[in-house]
């Protein structure tokens, strides 16, 4: 099973991962999220990625989502990236997460497919009726 990590400003995964569960009832995913913050030292949060990433990955890989690109949290995410067996997408909101829980039982490059459908799929205007 692909093992999940999602790295963000403050904690914007925090709310995002409880919610996502909430939802579902259960995280199906090994999961961890890193929080980045402001004043933050950008060398202390790759190692700790790292360490998160290595927590999650049970030999499957490990998809890594974040928030905004070019944003130190996607910067941070964006060392992992040369990592052999992960995957980032960036951009994350609540519709890409739960497309990605509901199917844990992906390859790395599936689940990155679905996490980059689910958050695109998740974004249209309201109109009301």
């Amino acid at each position: 099973m692909v093992g999940l990590l999602v790295i963000t400003h403050n904690q914007i995964g925090t709310a995002l991962m409880e919610t996502a569960t909430h939802t579902l009832g259960m995280c199906p995913l090994m999961a961890e999220v890193l929080p980045v913050l402001a004043d933050c030292e950008p060398e202390a949060m790759v190692a700790e990625a790292r360490r998160l990433a290595a927590k999650v990955n049970k030999g499957d890989g490990v998809l890594v989502l974040t928030d905004m690109y070019g944003s130190t949290p996607s910067n941070v995410a964006g060392h992992l990236a040369e990592d052999h067996g992960t995957l980032v997408v960036c951009g994350v909101n609540l519709p890409m997460l739960i497309r990605v829980m509901n199917y844990p039982k992906l390859t790395l490059q599936e689940l990155a497919a679905k996490a980059e459908s689910g958050g695109r799929d998740g974004i249209f205007p309201y109109v009301p009726q």
